[in-house]
């Protein structure tokens, strides 16, 4: 058993499909805080913040605590939850045609171990299709999203190649983790 400090349920599904058990606890670190614009430096931040604010309120005494975010990065631009229909737009037509990169930063804490991990995986798009693109944005699903992308719906007919786990760019690199979860 792990808390999950995160209130995502794409993380929350990634446990559940590799059958770990957890109690969701997400916090309420802000990260408008954070004034980097570098994307990684950017990640770590904002999950080292969040970690710090869970660590101080449950400890890892009962259970291990396990905390994650993710940001996504196209020509270099540090992208975002989209704050409405035209900052979606501006980020999805960044990324057709062109390579982005989610980057995902996740703490994990026991009693025994801790591990700071950060993992980029990078997706090639092909040229996203416009009425595809406005469906998708009308949708509401962009909304929530790191960068507008959801690379397990809109982007996937889209993806041309990918380098790294999928996992990672869902939020939660699983690989990395599976071998430190004490039985």
């Amino acid at each position: 058993m792990l808390r999950l400090g995160s209130n995502s349920i794409t993380r929350a599904n990634i446990l559940n499909s590799f059958d770990i058990n957890f109690v969701q606890n997400g916090g309420s670190f802000d990260e408008d805080s954070i004034k980097t614009k570098d994307p990684k430096s950017f990640v770590y931040q904002a999950t080292l913040g969040k970690y710090k604010e869970l660590y101080a309120k449950y400890g890892v005494n009962d259970m291990p605590l396990l905390v994650a975010d993710s940001v996504v990065t196209a020509n270099g631009e540090l992208l975002r939850k989209a704050k409405d229909e035209t900052d979606a737009r501006r980020m999805l037509e960044l990324q057709s045609d062109n390579e982005t990169s989610v980057i995902t930063c996740m703490i994990y804490k026991s009693k025994d171990i801790e591990i700071i991990d950060i993992s980029i995986t990078t997706y090639t798009f092909s040229t996203f299709n416009k009425k595809d693109m406005d469906r998708y944005i009308s949708s509401g699903e962009c909304f929530g999203k790191a960068g507008a992308i959801m690379v397990e719906g809109f982007c996937k007919p889209y993806i041309k190649e990918v380098k790294g786990y999928e996992s990672c760019a869902m939020g939660l690199c699983i690989e990395k983790l599976l071998p430190f979860l004490e039985s």
